[in-house]
Protein backbone atom coordinates (compact mmCIF):
# COMPACT_ATOMS: atom_id res chain seq x y z
CA UNK A 1 0.00 0.00 0.00
CA UNK A 2 1.78 3.12 -1.27
CA UNK A 3 0.59 6.18 0.64
CA UNK A 4 2.99 8.46 -1.28
CA UNK A 5 1.22 7.95 -4.61
CA UNK A 6 -1.75 9.72 -6.17
CA UNK A 7 -3.42 7.55 -8.82
CA UNK A 8 -5.48 9.00 -11.65
CA UNK A 9 -7.46 7.23 -14.34
CA UNK A 10 -8.00 9.38 -17.42
CA UNK A 11 -7.33 13.09 -17.72
CA UNK A 12 -9.40 16.26 -17.46
CA UNK A 13 -8.30 16.99 -21.03
CA UNK A 14 -10.17 13.88 -22.18
CA UNK A 15 -13.44 15.26 -20.83
CA UNK A 16 -13.14 18.61 -22.64
CA UNK A 17 -14.11 17.28 -26.13
CA UNK A 18 -16.69 14.90 -24.62
CA UNK A 19 -14.86 11.62 -24.02
CA UNK A 20 -17.28 10.56 -21.29
CA UNK A 21 -17.36 6.79 -21.88
CA UNK A 22 -16.46 4.70 -18.84
CA UNK A 23 -13.04 3.12 -19.27
CA UNK A 24 -12.26 1.62 -15.86
CA UNK A 25 -14.42 -0.41 -13.48
CA UNK A 26 -14.85 0.69 -9.88
CA UNK A 27 -13.38 -2.59 -8.63
CA UNK A 28 -10.16 -1.92 -10.56
CA UNK A 29 -10.02 1.70 -9.43
CA UNK A 30 -10.18 0.61 -5.78
CA UNK A 31 -7.08 -1.53 -6.26
CA UNK A 32 -5.14 1.75 -6.28
CA UNK A 33 -6.63 3.61 -3.33
CA UNK A 34 -9.41 3.83 -0.74
CA UNK A 35 -10.18 7.55 -0.89
CA UNK A 36 -10.88 9.93 -3.76
CA UNK A 37 -13.25 11.62 -6.22
CA UNK A 38 -14.42 11.18 -9.81
CA UNK A 39 -17.44 10.75 -12.07
CA UNK A 40 -19.30 7.89 -13.77
CA UNK A 41 -19.91 7.01 -17.43
CA UNK A 42 -21.60 9.87 -19.25
CA UNK A 43 -20.44 12.37 -16.61
CA UNK A 44 -23.22 10.95 -14.46
CA UNK A 45 -22.99 12.73 -11.13
CA UNK A 46 -20.11 13.32 -8.74
CA UNK A 47 -18.23 10.60 -6.86
CA UNK A 48 -16.93 10.72 -3.31
CA UNK A 49 -14.81 7.75 -2.18
CA UNK A 50 -14.38 7.23 1.56
CA UNK A 51 -12.99 4.07 3.21
CA UNK A 52 -13.26 2.15 -0.09
CA UNK A 53 -16.98 2.95 -0.38
CA UNK A 54 -17.92 4.86 -3.52
CA UNK A 55 -20.86 7.27 -3.31
CA UNK A 56 -22.52 9.00 -6.24
CA UNK A 57 -24.35 12.31 -5.92
CA UNK A 58 -26.61 12.45 -8.98
CA UNK A 59 -28.27 15.40 -10.71
CA UNK A 60 -31.41 14.94 -8.60
CA UNK A 61 -29.29 15.41 -5.49
CA UNK A 62 -29.73 11.79 -4.37
CA UNK A 63 -26.82 9.85 -2.89
CA UNK A 64 -26.27 6.14 -3.49
CA UNK A 65 -23.47 3.63 -3.12
CA UNK A 66 -21.93 2.69 -6.48
CA UNK A 67 -21.51 -0.93 -7.62
CA UNK A 68 -18.16 -2.54 -8.42
CA UNK A 69 -19.01 -3.10 -12.11
CA UNK A 70 -19.85 0.53 -12.86
CA UNK A 71 -17.23 2.50 -14.78
CA UNK A 72 -15.46 5.84 -14.63
CA UNK A 73 -13.98 7.98 -17.42
CA UNK A 74 -12.03 9.95 -14.82
CA UNK A 75 -11.16 9.51 -11.14
CA UNK A 76 -8.47 10.15 -8.54
CA UNK A 77 -7.73 7.84 -5.62
CA UNK A 78 -5.06 7.42 -2.96
CA UNK A 79 -4.50 5.43 0.20
CA UNK A 80 -5.46 7.72 3.04
CA UNK A 81 -2.62 8.57 5.42
CA UNK A 82 -3.33 12.26 5.92
CA UNK A 83 -2.38 14.19 9.01
CA UNK A 84 -4.19 16.94 10.87
CA UNK A 85 -2.67 20.37 10.36
CA UNK A 86 -5.04 22.20 12.66
CA UNK A 87 -8.51 23.61 13.14
CA UNK A 88 -10.21 26.05 10.77
CA UNK A 89 -12.96 28.58 11.45
CA UNK A 90 -14.96 31.12 9.48
CA UNK A 91 -13.53 30.58 5.99
CA UNK A 92 -15.13 30.83 2.56
CA UNK A 93 -13.81 28.83 -0.41
CA UNK A 94 -11.25 31.45 -1.41
CA UNK A 95 -9.94 31.85 2.13
CA UNK A 96 -9.81 28.10 2.54
CA UNK A 97 -7.72 27.63 -0.60
CA UNK A 98 -5.28 30.31 0.57
CA UNK A 99 -5.00 28.65 3.98
CA UNK A 100 -4.36 25.20 2.50
CA UNK A 101 -1.52 26.52 0.32
CA UNK A 102 -0.01 28.22 3.37
CA UNK A 103 -0.14 24.94 5.32
CA UNK A 104 1.28 22.97 2.37
CA UNK A 105 4.17 25.46 2.12
CA UNK A 106 4.47 24.73 -1.60
CA UNK A 107 2.39 25.05 -4.77
CA UNK A 108 4.40 22.44 -6.66
CA UNK A 109 3.31 19.13 -5.10
CA UNK A 110 0.12 17.11 -5.46
CA UNK A 111 -1.81 16.87 -2.20
CA UNK A 112 -5.00 15.33 -0.85
CA UNK A 113 -7.21 17.75 1.09
CA UNK A 114 -9.83 16.73 3.65
CA UNK A 115 -11.97 18.64 6.12
CA UNK A 116 -14.26 17.13 8.71
CA UNK A 117 -16.49 19.93 9.87
CA UNK A 118 -19.65 21.96 9.95
CA UNK A 119 -20.53 24.39 7.18
CA UNK A 120 -22.94 27.29 7.59
CA UNK A 121 -23.42 27.14 3.80
CA UNK A 122 -22.54 24.55 1.17
CA UNK A 123 -23.04 25.07 -2.58
CA UNK A 124 -22.49 22.07 -4.86
CA UNK A 125 -23.38 20.80 -8.31
CA UNK A 126 -23.85 17.58 -10.25
CA UNK A 127 -24.34 17.04 -13.98
CA UNK A 128 -27.17 15.15 -15.66
CA UNK A 129 -25.97 11.93 -17.34
CA UNK A 130 -24.99 12.57 -20.96
CA UNK A 131 -25.78 10.23 -23.84
CA UNK A 132 -23.76 9.51 -27.01
CA UNK A 133 -22.95 11.34 -29.15
CA UNK A 134 -21.54 13.19 -26.17
CA UNK A 135 -21.46 17.02 -26.02
CA UNK A 136 -18.31 18.90 -25.04
CA UNK A 137 -17.59 19.50 -21.37
CA UNK A 138 -18.60 23.17 -21.50
CA UNK A 139 -21.87 22.25 -23.24
CA UNK A 140 -22.93 20.11 -20.26
CA UNK A 141 -23.62 23.30 -18.26
CA UNK A 142 -27.27 23.18 -19.34
CA UNK A 143 -27.57 19.84 -17.57
CA UNK A 144 -25.94 21.05 -14.40
CA UNK A 145 -28.02 21.02 -11.23
CA UNK A 146 -26.97 23.05 -8.21
CA UNK A 147 -27.67 22.36 -4.55
CA UNK A 148 -27.50 24.52 -1.45
CA UNK A 149 -27.57 23.54 2.20
CA UNK A 150 -27.22 25.40 5.49
CA UNK A 151 -25.72 24.30 8.80
CA UNK A 152 -24.57 20.98 7.42
CA UNK A 153 -21.95 18.61 8.81
CA UNK A 154 -19.83 16.44 6.54
CA UNK A 155 -16.62 15.67 4.70
CA UNK A 156 -14.88 17.86 2.15
CA UNK A 157 -12.47 15.78 0.11
CA UNK A 158 -10.38 16.48 -2.96
CA UNK A 159 -7.00 17.45 -4.30
CA UNK A 160 -4.64 20.28 -4.96
CA UNK A 161 -2.78 19.90 -8.28
CA UNK A 162 0.07 22.17 -9.42
CA UNK A 163 -0.43 24.42 -12.44
CA UNK A 164 2.64 22.72 -13.90
CA UNK A 165 0.52 19.68 -14.82
CA UNK A 166 -2.55 21.49 -16.18
CA UNK A 167 -4.35 19.50 -18.84
CA UNK A 168 -3.58 16.11 -17.39
CA UNK A 169 -5.19 17.43 -14.20
CA UNK A 170 -7.48 20.27 -13.18
CA UNK A 171 -4.96 22.86 -11.95
CA UNK A 172 -5.56 24.14 -8.46
CA UNK A 173 -8.27 22.70 -6.24
CA UNK A 174 -10.81 20.02 -7.20
CA UNK A 175 -13.11 19.45 -4.21
CA UNK A 176 -16.18 17.33 -3.53
CA UNK A 177 -18.48 17.13 -0.50
CA UNK A 178 -20.60 14.47 1.20
CA UNK A 179 -22.69 15.23 4.26
CA UNK A 180 -22.57 13.01 7.34
CA UNK A 181 -26.03 11.56 6.68
CA UNK A 182 -25.33 10.88 2.97
CA UNK A 183 -28.21 13.08 1.89
CA UNK A 184 -26.36 15.92 0.13
CA UNK A 185 -23.11 16.48 -1.72
CA UNK A 186 -21.44 17.02 -5.07
CA UNK A 187 -18.71 19.09 -6.73
CA UNK A 188 -18.07 22.13 -4.55
CA UNK A 189 -18.81 25.56 -6.04
CA UNK A 190 -18.62 27.50 -2.79
CA UNK A 191 -19.06 27.29 0.97
CA UNK A 192 -18.85 29.04 4.30
CA UNK A 193 -17.05 26.92 6.89
CA UNK A 194 -18.18 27.33 10.49
CA UNK A 195 -15.51 25.11 12.02
CA UNK A 196 -13.60 21.99 11.10
CA UNK A 197 -10.34 20.09 11.13
CA UNK A 198 -8.01 20.18 8.12
CA UNK A 199 -6.09 17.09 7.02
CA UNK A 200 -3.38 17.13 4.33
CA UNK A 201 -1.38 14.44 2.54
CA UNK A 202 1.43 15.32 0.12
CA UNK A 203 2.45 12.93 -2.65
CA UNK A 204 5.87 12.26 -4.12
CA UNK A 205 4.46 10.08 -6.93
CA UNK A 206 1.72 10.71 -9.49
CA UNK A 207 0.51 7.72 -11.51
CA UNK A 208 -1.51 8.45 -14.64
CA UNK A 209 -3.43 5.50 -16.09
CA UNK A 210 -4.70 5.92 -19.66
CA UNK A 211 -7.53 4.06 -21.48
CA UNK A 212 -5.30 2.34 -24.03
CA UNK A 213 -8.14 0.27 -25.53
CA UNK A 214 -10.60 3.15 -25.97
CA UNK A 215 -10.73 3.96 -29.68
CA UNK A 216 -12.27 7.42 -29.22
CA UNK A 217 -9.39 8.48 -26.98
CA UNK A 218 -6.73 7.01 -29.26
CA UNK A 219 -8.07 8.92 -32.29
CA UNK A 220 -9.04 12.22 -30.63
CA UNK A 221 -7.15 15.35 -31.72
CA UNK A 222 -6.99 17.71 -28.75
CA UNK A 223 -7.06 21.50 -29.05
CA UNK A 224 -4.22 22.30 -26.67
CA UNK A 225 -4.55 26.05 -27.28
CA UNK A 226 -7.83 26.27 -25.32
CA UNK A 227 -7.59 23.12 -23.19
CA UNK A 228 -6.70 24.58 -19.80
CA UNK A 229 -9.14 27.50 -20.13
CA UNK A 230 -11.96 25.05 -20.94
CA UNK A 231 -11.07 22.92 -17.90
CA UNK A 232 -11.08 25.93 -15.57
CA UNK A 233 -14.41 27.13 -16.97
CA UNK A 234 -16.05 23.73 -16.54
CA UNK A 235 -14.71 23.13 -13.04
CA UNK A 236 -15.75 26.51 -11.65
CA UNK A 237 -18.94 27.26 -13.53
CA UNK A 238 -21.99 28.52 -11.71
CA UNK A 239 -25.20 28.86 -13.70
CA UNK A 240 -26.85 32.26 -13.81
CA UNK A 241 -30.03 32.28 -11.75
Amino acid sequence: MNTDRLYQHGTLAMLVPGLFAGTQKIEELLQHGNTGIGTLTGLDGELVIIDSKVYQVNAQGAVREVGSEEEVPFANVHYQADKSVGKLQGLDLSGFQKTVLERLQTANLFAAVRVEGRFTQMHTRAVLPQQPPYPTLTETASGQKEFNAENIKGTLIGYYSPDLYAGAVSPGFHLHFLDADHHMGGHILGFELDSGELFLQKFSDFQLHLPTTNDAFLKQKFDTATLVADIRTAENRVKAL
